[in-house]
């Protein structure tokens, strides 16, 4: 095996006494994880499951459920959570915005986790329901910062939280210095990890650390990762996140239009080599943007050449 991963079998734990993702991550020397997201039909349903169980055998340190703006996935996040806490070995970690919630809603939230054993919660406040780019605002009775999200959560309970961090920092931070302080600010207010948003260059993750050492931070943080596998898929992704994708990137996809199962591969590679130098550098994990398909994760995680002793 290619990397040790911090979770086996006969860690499942689906109730109140569930591993913490910040005890997981640190009894072991890397950690790697997947997120999906809810399903909306029954189609839907069924490759996520098909994801989830060809991915278990990778026994990943923990996976994560992602939560729709302003909660409009909230249902089918809290059961797809209780469906991996009771019917994997997985450790589920369950996602939570401050979009569209008032605090009453959100306490509600978390105890609807609470009650179904979902101990590890990602707390972000979450993208302006206009898109990236247009104002946000708080939903009246709610929060307006993630600080006071994780603060909310970790006051209702035995929870493991983590928190968002930006390679190329936040849209909305003033500087790079400024948004490491905003991590800074999330370590304090009880996050016990982070994970990063997708990136395509190492440069920027790295970056990121150093800015978190001078800044205080000293919670790990994981790097995410989203393969690429075709070049509509570039073009959706920094529409979504008002990202651009690094041109070189583009560039060495683009070199295979025309021949879908070329693009892929050149995408595989890249984000491969992406992980050997991120483990090398000194990442205390991989997070993998899945898109509720396993196949080019599990390629990643075949062809990492980084072994850890």
């Amino acid at each position: 095996m290619l990397l040790r991963m911090t979770l086996g079998p006969s860690a499942h734990r689906p109730t109140a006494g569930a591993p913490g993702v910040t005890d997981l991550i640190a009894s072991g020397e890397r950690s790697i994880s997947f997120e999906f997201f809810p399903p909306k039909d029954e189609a839907g349903e069924r490759q996520l499951w098909t994801a989830l169980r060809e991915l278990e055998a990778l026994q990943p340190t923990f996976v994560s459920v992602t939560y729709g703006a302003g909660g409009s996935t909230r249902d089918r996040t809290v059961r797809v959570t209780e469906g991996i806490a009771s019917q994997t070995t997985l450790t589920p970690m369950a996602h939570l915005t401050c979009v569209g919630h008032s605090r009453e809603e959100l306490r509600a939230v978390i105890g609807a986790y609470a009650a179904v054993g979902v101990r590890n919660v990602l707390a972000l406040r979450g993208d302006p329901p206009d898109g990236p780019g247009t104002p946000w605002t708080p939903t009246r009775g709610g929060l307006r910062y993630a600080t006071e999200l994780i603060e909310l959560v970790r006051s209702l309970g035995d929870f493991c939280v983590g928190a968002a961090a930006f390679p190329q920092g936040h849209r909305e931070a003033g500087s790079l210095e400024a948004d490491a302080r905003v991590l800074r600010a999330k370590q304090d207010a009880g996050a016990g990890f982070a994970i990063t948003e997708l990136f395509f260059r190492v440069e920027e993750y790295l970056g990121l650390l150093d800015r978190c050492e001078r800044a205080g931070v000293t919670i790990p943080v994981l790097a995410g990762i989203m393969p690429i596998t075709s070049l509509p898929q570039i073009r959706r992704m920094a529409e979504l996140s008002g990202r651009e994708v690094p041109p070189e990137v583009v560039e060495r996809v683009s070199r295979f239009e025309g021949d879908p199962a070329a693009v892929r591969a050149e995408g595989i590679a890249i984000a491969t080599e992406m992980c050997d130098r991120l483990l090398a550098g000194g990442a205390p994990g991989l997070h993998f943007y899945t898109l509720n398909r396993s196949r080019a994760t599990r390629e990643i995680y075949a062809g990492l050449r980084s072994t850890v002793a």
